[in-house]
């Protein structure tokens, strides 16, 4: 089956949030969750967060949602705020590809890094990042690959 990554559009909107509320369970934080997939629609027209969508079969089956931010350190940067496969798709490469192309993004964009958080729990996603260049720590595992030293 085809798997086509490219970046989100408004009609995305709807899935990437039920996708992020399948992580939110995942992370046993469904109870949290207090954003409407209409707040997720008027942020996305505000160019407040984009994403990219792994789509198979005209379903979206994944997601890889980010925001440009400022490291005064380092300058530019992306925060990749959320970033997850349907349950049942995992495995299959679909994460590789929706990473890759977040990284694509932050090379075009000319950032400093990327960074991103992994709850230390999550053995699967920390096996996954650790494939890449990523310096790990604290309780929550902040993430970072430097793309320009």
């Amino acid at each position: 089956m085809a798997i086509q990554i490219r970046k989100a559009k408004e009609r995305d909107i709807e899935s990437i949030y039920s996708l992020v509320r399948e992580l939110a369970e995942y992370e046993r934080g469904l109870h949290k969750v207090t954003t409407t997939s209409e707040s997720y629609l008027l942020d996305f027209k505000d160019n407040i967060f984009d994403a990219f969508v792994a789509e198979k079969e005209g379903e979206v089956v994944g997601m890889a949602l980010y925001y440009l931010t400022y490291s005064t350190w380092r300058g530019r940067m992306l925060y990749l705020e959320d970033f997850v496969v349907k349950e049942k798709e995992r495995g299959t490469g679909i994460g590789k590809l929706l990473f890759e192309a977040f990284l694509e993004e932050a090379k075009h964009q000319e950032v400093a890094l990327v960074k991103w958080q992994v709850l230390d729990w999550n053995e699967p996603a920390i096996h996954f990042y650790k494939k890449y260049d990523v310096v790990f720590d604290g309780e929550w595992l902040d993430c970072k690959i430097y793309l320009k030293h």
